[in-house]
């Protein structure tokens, strides 16, 4: 029998929310500002100072490893953002003429829009920003300030159809031709990309590495090729200044599991070796112990629209151990949750692996985590490692909690049905939501298996690929969520919970997030295809039995869930068929799902939800300025000391990375 940890909700709230506070600063500020659509946020690093020396080592040169690669993600993101960032920095810096105008304070917002998205294109909706100012404006501050930028630059920044989308997922648009982003040549259509791997893919194997991950497909003389991310590749001069890094660390590494798994993230930047990746990944998977934990290198493919080449990114995790034990019974009984599921017998897994899940605190961002971060993370992506090796899946308490603490107040008035839904929501939904997170990364990226034979998800479902992977993981979270079995491992008091999670999900998916959405926009961000499609699905699938009500009052619309044991059944209806359509590789199937749910918007409820929301004044996006490690050294240049504090300006933390992270040239 397995161990359990059950634990009552107070306890496990303690954890998540007064524990957190006793361990921050009293009258920190957690909000700094808002612009366009964003706020700013600081998050803490609790308990550093319990960290030994060499901990506190570990994390600053891991820390330091992650910033000298931010470059890479605005190059990844568009060709052109590295140049266009440091001509507007530079005009920040240096212009010395009327900052009052109209003029002046656009470009500003625009500068902080494109820092906060690591480029010129929203880094959600994947629109081109509106830089509302002249491009004769911005030629006279060029001028001005003894700085220039090419044509094809300047045409990006003002024509709006010129690149107009990071990732367009809409396939009649052309995947790759309509993608801005910089995985591939300017000119390579989907067919020559679809060709390219078809052409090197080994279909014998059972262990597959993956394939374009770090990489870009250039035209070259005899055909398309790679040019791979590593030491003497491309991004070359920004891998040299992260492999110093992750050698420091790996001489205070915690332990030999740690720090093998270390030298091999260093032999494949060196190499470029996607064999050499997969044994990384085998070998961090297992390295369990210790307090020090890290993400770094090429990971997710969301903004690949074929969903080969990894972003750069990177994060530097404390393991906070109460929560963490606190939390273990969800991977402790994975193979319960997975032979109680809905889904049919033969795509169930008949042994989980070496699920691990832990609760973090942050203490670095760079890459595509910053500054707009993730929550929660379920690493490796490999499917064959998963199912043999086993995942590690983490919650980001610190985040979650300056979330919390910079969050806006009135959307649960506005939009909740009635006084029993307000009230479920604000004595439940920050339990629900964390359940709801640990399920999903725990337990929803674990579940299932495909068929064997069948191709990998990018392969078989191309495009739709990444919204299947979180409306499954987001399915297998909702249905869980309202069984008892919760209630049993000690991790909520009463079903309530789970209703509250229902009633926020339906609300979000259905409304709330339409505020992010621009007005006669198609949803493209695969989450929020995911989201509405899950909800749109249920209501659908329950209008017959009333499961969910739509309710208008006083010419507001309201979704109102009447039975929620039914609603269930329904998720786990969905369930069944998302695994099946994963399991078997079921294009057509999930096309039809994510077109015909997910992506179009009920213009008229969209505009009534703009004009709802838009008095609460209430920003939909929040991002993070980063804690700042500071070293002392004695005279022998060793570190005696770090102490953490925290910028509070994102203009000159942005200012400070691109003078002291500066490594990449403008075009690579």
């Amino acid at each position: 029998m397995k161990k359990m940890f059950p634990v009552t909700v107070t306890a496990l709230l303690l954890f998540f929310s007064c524990a957190q506070k006793e361990k921050t600063e009293e009258n920190f500020s957690f909000q700094t500002e808002t612009f366009a659509d964003l706020k700013i946020i600081r998050y803490q690093v609790p308990d550093f100072e319990k960290l030994s020396l060499q901990q506190q080592k570990l994390v600053y040169y891991l820390s330091e490893a992650g910033y000298a690669g931010r470059d890479i993600i605005w190059d990844q993101n568009y060709r052109h953002n590295l140049s266009i960032r440091r001509v507007l920095e530079h005009i920040i810096q240096n212009y010395d003429g009327d900052k009052s105008t109209q003029d002046w304070e656009n470009l500003t917002t625009y500068t902080k829009r494109v820092w906060f998205a690591n480029g010129i294109h929203h880094h959600y909706s994947m629109d081109k920003f509106k830089p509302g100012f002249s491009q004769e404006y911005m030629a006279n501050l060029m001028k001005s300030t003894g700085i220039s930028l090419n044509k094809e630059a300047v045409r990006a920044i003002f024509d709006p159809n010129f690149d107009a989308k990071k990732v367009n997922l809409d396939p009649a648009k052309g995947l790759v031709l309509g993608s801005a982003v910089n995985f591939y040549d300017p000119d390579i259509n989907e067919a020559e990309v679809d060709a390219y791997f078809a052409s090197i893919r080994d279909s014998k194997t059972d262990k597959p590495v993956s394939y374009g991950l770090n990489s870009k497909l250039v035209r070259g003389e005899k055909g398309l090729e790679e040019k791979v991310y590593k030491l003497n590749g491309m991004y070359g001069e920004a891998i040299a200044q992260i492999i110093p890094w992750l050698e420091k660390a790996v001489s205070v590494a915690e332990n030999k599991a740690q720090g093998d798994a270390l030298k091999l993230l260093i032999e494949y930047y060196k190499t470029g070796d996607l064999k050499t990746w997969d044994a990384y990944n085998i070998a961090w998977v297992n390295a369990t112990e210790g307090d020090i934990d890290y993400i770094n290198s090429f990971i997710e493919v969301y903004n690949d629209p074929k969903g080969y080449t990894g972003s750069f990114e990177s994060l530097v995790q404390i393991t906070d151990f109460e929560a963490s034990a606190q939390m273990k019974v969800l991977s402790d009984e994975a193979q319960w949750f997975e032979d109680q599921s809905s889904i049919m017998e033969v795509h169930k897994k008949k042994n989980i692996t070496g699920v691990s899940y832990k609760v973090i605190s942050v203490a670095a961002e760079s890459g595509d985590a910053s500054p707009a971060t993730p929550i929660g993370v379920n690493l490796p992506n490999s499917n064959w490692i998963r199912t043999q090796h086993g995942s590690k899946s983490i919650s980001i308490g610190n985040i979650v909690y300056a979330y919390e603490q910079a969050g806006g107040k009135g959307l649960l008035n506005e939009f909740c049905h009635d006084t029993e839904e307000i009230d479920r929501a604000k004595t439940h939904s920050k339990l629900a939501g964390k359940l709801h997170t640990a399920l999903h990364e725990v337990l929803g990226h674990a579940s299932g298996q495909i068929n064997p034979g069948v191709g990998t998800m990018k392969e078989t479902l191309k495009s739709y690929a990444s919204t299947l992977e979180e409306c499954r993981a987001d399915l297998v979270a909702l249905y869980f969520i309202l069984d008892e079995k919760i209630i049993e491992l000690g991790l909520m008091e009463s079903l309530e919970t789970g209703k509250a999670e229902y009633d926020g999900y339906i609300r979000n998916g259905l409304m709330t997030q339409l505020r992010r959405v621009e007005p006669g926009a198609d949803i493209e961000e695969s989450h929020m295809r995911n989201r509405q499609w899950v909800a749109a699905w249920a209501y659908e699938k329950g209008e017959q039995d009333q499961v969910i009500s739509k309710v208008v009052k006083e010419g507001k619309t309201y979704f109102k869930i009447n039975d929620y044991t039914k609603l269930r059944e329904i998720f786990g209806e969905q369930l069944r068929e998302v695994q099946r359509i994963k399991s078997e590789g079921d294009y057509e199937a999930c096309m039809a799902l994510v077109e015909g749910y997910g992506v179009k918007v009920d213009q008229e409820l969209h505009q009534e939800v703009l004009t709802r929301a838009e008095k609460l004044n209430i920003a939909p996006y929040g991002g993070f300025i980063n804690p700042k490690m500071v070293p002392t050294t004695n005279e022998d240049d060793e570190i005696i000391s770090i102490e953490v504090t925290y910028p509070d300006d994102f203009t000159e933390q942005m200012l400070d990375y691109a003078e002291r992270y500066r490594f990449l040239p403008d075009y690579n």
